[in-house]
């Protein structure tokens, strides 16, 4: 649908040659941005709308009462729902310590939230197929689930700050939401996060125009393809670095595989970049 729109504005209205450097990653720039952001706002006010069923208060309740690895798998998997970015699920974080979570289980949901969420289980599906996208989506849950569990097994709640159990996070009440009500936050919600994160998204889109148009087709094959045995862990290292969130990232994704970059090499700097940002 927006394939043809991008090579109409791109070769016919600004002139620019099919197979050359500036036309293909201008073209990769303008589709990437018409179907991302379609794609986004689709997903999201969608997603808001079940989301308005778990605000971060009836999660923390559903979490409290669970121990361990029941509590890692819900954690885990309510962390696809309640999606924030690794800085934002900090204050939550507390909030569920101080209100009796287990720590093994607070961080099953902490890993899980930022990294698994439903923008990149669409976009991926989008792009790479439902393979890859389910791939990533039970390697997140995965990690997420066996840290969480290893952390609670660690007993480390005596290295928790003491202010953080001090702590008295309010247990309000959960108000109940007629469904004009859950559409009106859906829409608010959508735009305020499209506010938000399209700048993440515009840099992305044109880091991966950069890399699909002017980089060599065998420069990230030779660096970090299926030959070299440290292609992960420099990804990873490359990755922790950066800050972006899924919609970020993926474009990048998109561009890195299309040069040859191998598909697991790719999706451990995607899970670097969103969960394990400094």
């Amino acid at each position: 649908m927006f394939k043809p729109l991008a090579d109409y504005l791109v070769f016919d209205l600004f002139g620019l040659a099919p197979g050359t450097h500036l036309g293909e990653a201008l073209n990769f720039f303008v589709y990437d941005t018409l179907k991302i952001f379609f794609l986004l706002a689709v997903i999201i006010y969608a997603v808001a709308i079940i989301r308005s069923w778990f605000p971060p208060e009836r999660t923390k309740r559903i979490l409290s009462h669970e121990r361990e690895y029941v509590g890692n798998v819900m954690a885990a998997l309510l962390g696809i729902v309640t999606p924030f970015c690794s800085c934002s699920a900090v204050p939550l974080f507390i909030g569920f310590v101080e209100s009796g979570v287990p720590l093994g289980v607070t961080f099953s949901f902490l890993i899980s939230s930022p990294m698994v969420n439903e923008v990149a289980l669409i976009m991926l599906w989008g792009m790479f197929g439902w393979k890859i996208a389910l791939i990533y989506i039970g390697t997140g849950l995965l990690v997420a689930i066996v840290a969480g569990i290893v952390i609670g097994r660690l007993k480390m709640e005596k290295y928790v700050q003491d202010y953080v159990w001090e702590m008295q996070v309010g247990n309000a009440e959960i108000a109940k939401q007629s469904w004009p009500e859950r559409f009106g936050y859906a829409r608010e919600y959508t735009i305020g996060l499209l506010k938000k994160i399209w700048p993440y998204v515009v840099i992305g889109i044109g880091i991966g125009g950069f890399i699909h148009g002017c980089v060599p087709q065998d420069f990230l094959a030779r660096w970090a393809g299926r030959d070299n045995p440290f292609a992960v862990p420099v990804a990873v290292a490359l990755g922790v670095p950066l800050y972006s969130n899924a919609a970020g990232v993926i474009p990048i994704v998109q561009a890195l595989t299309a040069k040859g970059m191998a598909m697991g090499t790719v999706l451990a700097f995607m899970m670097a970049v969103t969960a394990l940002s400094l």
